[in-house]
């Protein structure tokens, strides 16, 4: 597998690695600053594609397993700037010599080299600009990654192969360390020239003082887990199953305690406000939700089941299912753009409610 497959393969595996991220990402900037703002979404999943893809470039190619039995070492090697040496005694360089320069730059003595620093200089920007890092962590932290990737040869890739096939280079460390102070000592003087983070940060958290509709979707999906979470610990506690049990504690009473916010709106700098009787409406206006949400479409769905065991007919049933199905997502499909779009619910209005963010614009960041 050459550099481009491994970068392909990276931009492949991406999606479904940063699905795995985006979650915590939602919460933690909800939680944080109140909003999502969109330069540090594209700055944290470039950074997560760059690291997958320097990841994969150190894996990859995998060689067979009979590939590997045969390698009988050396595995490590100890001394630092070999390359010089290799570089010298392997090219057919000679100073004196023009003619010999490209072929010893197309040398993988010379270019190995070479990408091993440019790998690593994107992390040295990454840490100086959005991070935050000192020349000392960025040092530090380019350490680090880059013995991970080392250990990682020389595990054979956490001890799937028998043996490892690379060598852990005490050189590549070097390499990989200059390259993250080249790129710190890069980002520089084009640190003048981007938005600065504490800027970044400021506007999110004024962006935060609006209530999104995305923000709404995600406290009321994790309330409803937290939620489900605390009914599961009360049914244990009483050995039964009780939902309105868990219900009146979670909806009802956390919020009474806890000045209109349930434990999820809490965590994402949210509460709830009513035009009047707020208990009696929040009570009200849950029900409905789990109505609108939960029951109707699962009613729907047991009566589409009813009609096909009624009718014993394959064709029909297995067209009227599918329509239902259709259906159902769609609606709630074009509902949940208009709660994007519109940042309320077109029930709101009938219980007097409203979203308000509690996220402080003079908090420190």
């Amino acid at each position: 597998m050459s550099y481009v497959e491994a970068i392909t393969t990276a931009i492949i595996a991406f999606p479904f690695i940063a699905f795995l991220f985006t979650i915590p990402f939602i919460l933690y900037n909800y939680h944080q600053y109140g909003s999502i703002h969109f330069l540090k979404v594209f700055i944290i999943y470039t950074f997560i594609l760059y690291l997958i893809t320097i990841y994969f470039l150190v894996i990859f190619p995998l060689p067979s397993f009979e590939e590997v039995m045969n390698n009988t070492g050396p595995y490590i090697n100890y001394i630092p700037f070999k390359f010089v040496s290799d570089f010298i005694h392997e090219t057919p360089f000679v100073w004196n010599n023009p003619e010999t320069y490209m072929k010893a730059i197309l040398d993988p003595s010379f270019y190995v080299v070479i990408f091993n620093v440019l790998m690593f200089v994107p992390l040295g920007m990454y840490l100086r600009y959005y991070f935050k890092c000192s020349f000392k962590k960025t040092i530090l932290y380019a350490l680090l990654l880059s013995l991970f990737f080392e250990l990682t040869q020389l595990t054979g890739l956490y001890f799937i192969y028998p043996n490892p096939y690379r060598l852990c280079d005490i050189d590549d460390l070097i390499e990989n360390i200059f390259g993250g102070i080249l790129g710190f000592l890069i980002m520089g003087p084009l640190d003048n020239f981007l938005p600065a983070r504490e800027e970044i940060d400021e506007e999110a958290i004024k962006m935060g003082q609006k209530v999104s509709g995305l923000r709404r979707i995600t406290v009321y999906f994790l309330d409803l887990i937290l939620f489900l979470l605390l009914s599961l610990l009360v049914s244990i506690i009483i050995n039964r199953f009780v939902l309105i049990i868990g219900f009146l504690i979670y909806y009802v009473f956390i919020p009474i305690i806890n000045h209109k916010a349930t434990l999820g709106m809490k965590f994402l700098n949210l509460k709830m406000e009513y035009k009047k009787h707020w208990i009696i409406s929040n009570i009200f206006r849950y029900l409905f939700l789990f109505f609108y949400y939960f029951i109707l479409p699962l009613g729907f769905l047991l009566f589409v089941l009813f009609i096909r065991n009624y009718w014993q007919l394959q064709s029909i049933t297995f067209m009227i299912f599918g329509l239902a199905l259709f259906i159902i997502f769609l609606f709630y499909l074009l509902h949940m753009i208009l709660l994007l779009k519109l940042r309320k619910g077109f029930y709101d209005r009938f219980f007097g409610f409203k979203f308000i963010s509690t996220i402080n614009f003079k908090k420190e960041i």
